[in-house]
């Protein structure tokens, strides 16, 4: 039975699909079975960064509403065997997303795979509710700047209350992404620094991801900057980032001169 996982923030433009292409690439690198599954109705960029755009077909909200079955809305990635996608529609709006028809995908989701992460749109619609409704895990992805922290601690609040698991009685096991750190701005106190950010939002650090040219790029080919650039900064740190997940204890790579002070700060929130 797989583990369902949401990429998930308050603001827009933070990176979660970048964030959510990266990770499951990383995962599925591993040989473990992943599905990447767009929850933006209306926008649908996974397929984008994922370089699958020509290739779909059928989306989430034709299984949803019973016009195709999941196996014909599964795109298989080309590059990795083990990774597919579950493309959004382009051209229905979010009112289209069912409780029951979410609840019904998931479920099928969970016995084909070992991975479902689920790309959330941003805030707190309806969309992003059911995004984050049956996860077991979360991933809060936000920037080091004041609105995106409050945003993102809203999320949180979200995530100990209107889940399945919340309702339930239990709590969905939550981690924090710092995407676009730029430790040049940070040492001139034009971000927040990261231990406020840790302090604000009280969740385990997952990882640090640098701001880079090549997230940018990969975004541009097609490609996770995990296949397209896997020795850059960025791509070492999502892949540091998914191995945390399956449990490692790996300290945090902090992309900052001082790291070595930093990381030793950090390696106890880790």
């Amino acid at each position: 039975m797989a583990k369902v996982l949401v990429v998930t923030s308050g603001k827009g433009g933070v990176g979660k699909t970048t964030s959510t292409a990266a990770l499951g690439a990383s995962l599925a690198q591993t040989g473990q079975n992943v599905v990447v599954v767009d929850f933006d109705v209306g926008l649908r960029n996974l397929d984008l960064v994922m370089g699958a755009e020509r290739r779909v077909v059928f989306d989430l909200i034709n299984v949803i509403q019973g016009d195709a079955k999941l196996s014909q809305a599964l795109i298989r990635d080309k590059r990795i065997e083990t990774l597919s996608i579950l493309p959004a529609s382009q051209t229905r709006d979010k009112d289209a997303l069912t409780a029951e028809g979410v609840a019904r995908v998931m479920q099928e989701l969970r016995e084909k795979f070992d991975w479902v992460i689920c790309d959330s749109p941003a805030g707190i619609e309806r969309g992003a509710q059911l995004a984050m409704y049956h996860a077991d895990h979360a991933i809060v992805v936000t920037n080091p700047e004041v609105s995106s922290v409050r945003d993102s601690d809203r999320i949180i609040g979200m995530l100990d209350s209107t889940t399945e698991k919340a309702k339930g009685g239990g709590k969905i096991e939550k981690h924090l992404l710092l995407t676009r750190y730029d430790p040049a701005r940070a040492a001139r106190g034009e971000m927040l620094r990261i231990e406020d950010v840790l302090e604000i939002l009280s969740i385990p650090l997952l990882g640090i991801i640098p701001e880079s040219e090549e997230v940018l790029r990969a975004s541009n080919l097609g490609a996770p900057v995990t296949l397209s650039s896997p020795d850059s900064p960025p791509a070492r740190a999502y892949a540091e980032a998914a191995r945390r997940l399956e449990g490692e204890k790996l300290e945090i790579t902090v992309p900052t001169e001082r790291k070595g002070l930093l990381a030793r700060l950090f390696k106890g929130k880790s």
